[in-house]
């Protein structure tokens, strides 16, 4: 589905070629089949980022999602954390791309929701939803936080929502997370910097931060997406992503 492409790029660092780009992705958006609010509201989106200075979109990337835990796009930074069980779910995703027929660039990193998401778009329309619905409960967390701290992003993560169709209750959520402590302030940023202990994937393999780029092949097959098949996936989730690390 082309509009997974679409947020799959808005979710991305911010480019020159994404500002470029500003006319298709409306096009696109245009020709979804996204309710008409969501329509609006991204289209919104990309019109106010493409209009404003590309420097300061980028600033406010990297204040947003590089900086603490809880806006990460990392799928199992909100599952595992800095867990062991963490490198062998991004092995276990990473086979499972390549069972599909995708090859990564060996510094990618599999969990990396734009990537996920160009892997969701070539699955069909009934796999795409499947897939997402498998990790609505961080798309609603991320959600809710991107409330909290009043930024248009909100509504990526809302119109992902909204493509899985799951039922999730984000007033519960937004409940869980009022009394958050911010993870991306300098004291606790700090902190985490002095308990950093654990490397899973390797050097040459975390030093990524926001994706290559990689986009699936025009080969690969269609007809086989594996599910995001964690046990973790469930229940717990709400609760392991509702509690950031500081």
């Amino acid at each position: 589905m082309k509009i997974f492409q679409v947020i799959s790029l808005l979710l991305d660092y911010p480019t020159p070629a994404l500002v470029e780009a500003q006319a298709d992705l409306l096009a696109i958006v245009s020709e979804s089949t996204i309710s008409a609010d969501l329509k609006s509201k991204l289209s919104e989106f990309i019109q106010t980022r493409c209009a404003s200075d590309l420097m300061d979109w980028q600033s406010d990337y990297d204040g947003l999602f590089e900086r603490g835990r809880s806006l990460s796009l990392l799928i199992f930074e909100h599952i595992h954390g800095e867990s062991r069980d963490r490198g062998q779910a991004m092995v276990n995703l990473l086979n499972q791309y390549k069972e599909a027929g995708l090859d990564l660039d060996k510094k990618e990193l599999p969990d990396y929701i734009p990537l996920y998401l160009e892997f969701l778009s070539t699955q069909g329309e009934l796999n795409g939803q499947i897939g997402l619905e498998e990790i609505a409960p961080i798309l609603a967390v991320l959600a809710c936080r991107a409330e909290q701290r009043e930024t248009n992003y909100a509504t990526l993560f809302h119109t992902l929502l909204a493509l899985s169709e799951a039922e999730v209750d984000l007033r519960d959520i937004k409940a869980q997370i009022s009394n958050e402590q911010r993870d991306d302030t300098p004291k606790a940023l700090d902190k985490v910097w002095e308990e950093e202990m654990v490397t899973f994937m390797g050097n040459d393999q975390t030093d990524s931060a926001c994706g290559s780029g990689n986009k699936p092949s025009e080969t690969q097959r269609k007809d086989q997406f594996i599910p995001l098949s964690t046990d973790e996936l469930g229940s717990e989730l709400f609760k392991e992503a509702a509690n950031p690390r500081a």
